[in-house]
């Protein structure tokens, strides 16, 4: 063995799942309360981090058992996100609370659907506000944070729909398409400074905010035969792609978007 190839084998030899562990880490999840975003902090909590929630929606106590149940600290925030200054305040309230912030998954987003002939400035506005300005006002706030303290990761929403077309809603595949050019963007600068930044484009997945077309039998239909794994996704589908990048098993993985669809783009 070569002297230069010894500090390689040395990684591969000592690799094992304390690599995917986030014992000790801080992380916000916005829209923590609601959807994907109770799997989201379940998933963290999990692999051992305290989890700090800012949501305009109240916290109905769902998330808190999640995380505590794991014996992880649990710290909430009503908070308006879309409001300037406010995710800046989070951040810094998150760092007041749990001594720091390691993580930042931007969950919250809104879907408002109309025909392109009445979808106007009353649907588009407040869907650019939540999804897109909001995660980058926490983005900001949070890679900061995380220059001063050596690193981080930030893990975008994005959707199917960051690829695909959008019917009855422009606005959220513009946002959409928009969190990966952030991603991207955010990737190219932090990366240097050890602070790590993805995505996760997850498919049709059964929350709240599908559960009209799920309940269309014809629409439902039409979306399952369109998908390999032959059924919608469960949130908990959506929790190893999270705690990955999350963990220090991604380190070197940056400025990607994993999708998590159960194959559907292949169709």
């Amino acid at each position: 063995m070569t002297q230069q190839h010894a500090p390689a084998v040395d990684a591969v030899r000592g690799f094992g799942l304390s690599a995917f562990s986030l014992a000790g880490r801080r992380a916000i999840v916005t829209g923590g309360n609601t959807g994907l975003g109770h799997a989201f902090s379940a998933a963290l909590a999990g692999a051992g981090a305290d989890v700090f929630v800012p949501s305009i929606t109240p916290d109905d106590g769902v998330t808190a058992e999640l995380v505590t149940g794991h014996g992880r600290r649990y710290v909430s925030m009503e908070a308006d996100l879309t409001q300037p200054g406010t995710p800046a305040e989070a951040v810094r309230r998150c760092v007041e609370e749990l001594g720091g912030v390691d993580i930042l998954v931007n969950s919250a987003g809104i879907c408002l659907l109309a025909d392109v002939e009445d979808f106007d400035r009353t649907q588009w506005d407040p869907m650019v506000a939540v999804n897109m300005t909001a995660a980058f006002e926490a983005s900001h706030a949070a890679a900061t944070q995380m220059r001063r303290q050596g690193g981080g990761k930030i893990i975008n929403i994005a959707s199917l729909f960051s690829f695909l077309g959008g019917r009855q809603s422009p606005a959220y595949a513009a946002t959409k398409a928009g969190i990966v050019g952030l991603t991207k963007a955010y990737c190219d600068e932090l990366a240097a400074h050890n602070v790590q930044v993805n995505a996760i484009a997850p498919g049709y997945f059964a929350t709240a905010i599908t559960s009209a077309t799920r309940t269309d039998d014809d629409a439902s239909r039409r979306i399952v035969e369109h998908i390999p794994a032959a059924r919608w996704g469960d949130p908990a589908d959506l929790m190893g792609a999270l705690v990955f990048l999350a963990s220090p098993a991604s380190d070197y993985v940056n400025g990607h978007t994993l999708v998590v669809d159960g194959g559907y783009l292949v169709r």
